[in-house]
């Protein structure tokens, strides 16, 4: 019996490293910026190890990839508060963090490369409706920033090849 449908094995060869390394990237780095739990900072790692010419380009995808799962998730929390009001007109139980957020203001996305917060941080971003596009803006500078910092440092911190 094949472990996977047919569909599922010709989406993984397609995705494959190194010849669709890119999309890998695209698709890892959109995924792991919604609320699913991925990392994907050792995919653009391992691409840019087996071509190092791939640097810029992979570092450019996984933010693109990256800045669009963040507005994927903005809308999800914009849908959310729409669908709270109409149901209730309760202020929300965590107001501390709302108002943390809505002091900052889109600045604060920022952050939204953060491990376990940075996700949720863009969700309450269009749960507040704080400006679209300064939010993105903002999710793109620290989405690139991250993977410059965490992929140049394990480039240069780990070597290459592995040992064996």
């Amino acid at each position: 019996m094949d472990a996977f449908p047919p569909w599922v094995e010709a989406l993984l060869a397609w995705l494959a490293l190194p010849e669709f390394g890119l999309g890998a990237v695209f698709v890892v780095s959109l995924l792991s910026a919604t609320l699913l739990p991925m990392a994907s900072v050792p995919v653009v790692w391992g691409l840019i190890e087996i071509n190092p010419a791939l640097f810029w380009p992979a570092i450019g995808v996984a933010t693109v990839g990256n800045t669009l799962g963040g507005v994927i998730t903005y809308a999800m929390g914009w849908g959310a508060e729409r669908a709270y009001e109409r149901v209730t007109h309760h202020p929300p139980r965590d107001a501390r963090a709302l108002a943390w957020l809505q002091r900052w203001g889109p600045p604060a996305c920022l952050l939204s490369w953060l491990p376990f917060v940075g996700d949720p941080l863009c969700g309450v971003a269009g749960w507040l409706r704080l400006p679209f596009w300064p939010c993105v803006a903002y999710m793109a500078i620290g989405k690139f920033l991250r993977y410059l910092v965490f992929v140049g440092g394990l480039l240069w911190v780990v070597p290459w090849p592995l040992p064996a």
